[in-house]
């Protein structure tokens, strides 16, 4: 009896260590991508063969590869490649009215094909259809970047813009950001096609007095000094920081204020040669300092000034993303592409200067403590400029401008996310975050041309191989 006893224990022993060492049932992750190496877009750092689970659109586990068993509905190989979090483009628009509301739609393919996982819609006449596409994303029945949008743009009296909100009284202006805020937009873009100097300002204080984030084009009639001052939180393209590097920036814009009721009144175009001739590195350090204190940022979009100025002698016929784009869209290029043909040689001459010392101001903004965000002006009526495509090739003038890769990637990642306050959730590759990031089989951190190699876009979570991007491209393209 007593041997039985022995007997019958050493066998509930043994069971009962048997079921200790049986596996656990796994986890099932939507998306696991294994042995990669993770690119910290902060601080730089890599950290090699790590693994990468996700879940319900989130990064769930980030640790050393092979310490864990993984199971995923979709596998991606990191073996040899580096992840980073999904890029931003923070400059396009989606615009033309109903009639080009399917061809902006499409962009939405080209956005995400190039690692644009992230947009910021810069005014347009499409706010319904944008918040429709927002539905669908996030409802998972079509696939595009995350939009942030400002609905339509604030202007003055007969804006130059179809779908502008046109202000001229503070009543008016009262009236524009309750439209605004009914919309719930993500912040407020101004533009300068007929808004006063008056008007403009004014813009700024009642915006920032509700919580509003304000950016845009701005009059020579007033000084960036002046927006900064009153609360402008981003200042788009470089003609307006540029204009405040002068040396003689308050006699230009008297000179600008004081042509308004003339038959000739001065703008933007007509008084850049002046600005250009009475540059003044001090000037230029003042506004760098100012903008740095106030956290005002700067949107360079140096690709598209590049672009437009080229464009009497490059050939755009034999572009291989053309073919991409809508015809109804292409339409569009044409009023810019004539008007360049137009120029005489030596406006053509000084656009190419132009752009050469807008280069020159961003390693200095860098430099100064000026958030620089990344952007590409891709859209209807920009000629050339190709969603997606036109935000990498945007990431290479700012290296060659003077930016290191790491900054570059900076100003389309961690920077953007700041600006639109939402750095919390995304642009880092860690547990919690967003899961937007871009598979690339080259390191971007020793050449940011890198950012072109993509292996696989990862968007709400979902993974998007090269060859699911190949075949999505493929379903766009003009038949």
């Amino acid at each position: 009896m007593k041997f039985l006893r022995v007997f019958f224990g050493l066998s509930l022993a043994l069971l009962l260590t048997t079921c200790a060492r049986r596996p656990t049932k796994l986890p099932i992750y939507d998306v696991v991508i294994n042995h990669v190496t993770l690119v910290d877009v902060l601080t730089g750092q890599l950290t090699s063969n790590q693994v990468v689970a996700i879940s319900r659109g989130k990064i769930v586990e980030v640790q050393p590869a092979d310490k864990d068993s993984y199971a995923a509905r979709q596998y991606v190989n990191g073996n040899g490649r580096y992840l980073i979090p999904g890029l931003w483009d923070m400059h396009v628009h989606f615009r033309g009215g109903d009639s080009l509301g399917a061809a902006n739609k499409k962009t939405l393919t080209l956005f995400l094909a190039h690692g644009i996982t992230t947009v910021r819609d810069a005014g347009g006449d499409l706010t319904p259809s944008i918040y429709q596409w927002r539905q669908d994303m996030d409802a998972g029945v079509l696939a595009g970047p995350r939009i942030f949008t400002s609905g339509p743009k604030i202007d003055g009296p007969k804006a130059y813009w179809p779908g502008s909100l046109e202000v001229e009284t503070p009543a008016q202006i009262r009236r524009a950001l309750d439209s605004l805020q009914r919309l719930k937009v993500d912040y407020v873009k101004i533009y300068d096609s007929k808004i006063s100097g008056a008007a403009y300002l004014e813009t700024i204080r009642l915006a920032q007095r509700r919580g509003l984030k304000t950016t845009g084009h701005m009059p020579y009639s007033v000084t960036l000094g002046e927006a900064v001052k009153r609360g402008l939180d981003a200042t788009e393209h470089l003609y307006y920081v540029f204009k405040a590097c002068s040396g003689r920036e308050d006699s230009l814009t008297a000179l600008v204020r004081n042509s308004l009721n003339t038959p000739k009144p001065l703008g933007l175009f007509p008084m850049l040669p002046a600005v250009y001739d009475t540059y003044s590195p001090a000037a230029a350090a003042r506004i760098f300092a100012l903008m740095a204190k106030h956290h005002t940022a700067a949107v360079p979009t140096l690709y598209i000034q590049k672009t437009l100025a080229e464009l009497p002698e490059n050939d755009h016929i034999q572009d291989s993303l053309r073919a991409y784009i809508d015809p109804k869209i292409q339409a569009t290029y044409q009023r810019r592409l004539a008007s360049a043909m137009q120029q005489p040689l030596a406006a053509r001459n000084f656009s190419k200067k132009l752009n050469a010392k807008f280069m020159s101001l961003v390693p200095q903004m860098q430099a100064a403590g000026v958030p620089i965000l990344a952007g590409s002006d891709s859209g209807p009526f920009n000629s050339f400029i190709y969603p997606g495509a036109s935000l990498q090739e945007e990431l290479v003038l700012l290296v060659q401008a003077g930016l290191t890769p790491l900054q570059a990637l900076q100003a389309a990642t961690i920077n953007g996310a700041r600006f639109m306050g939402v750095a919390e959730r995304t642009v880092a590759i860690a547990p919690g975050r967003d899961a937007d990031l871009v598979l690339l089989t080259g390191n971007p951190l020793e050449n940011i041309a890198n950012i072109r190699k993509i292996d696989a876009v990862i968007s709400r979570g979902k993974a998007y191989p090269a060859a699911t991007l190949t075949n999505m491209m493929r379903a766009i393209k003009n038949r």
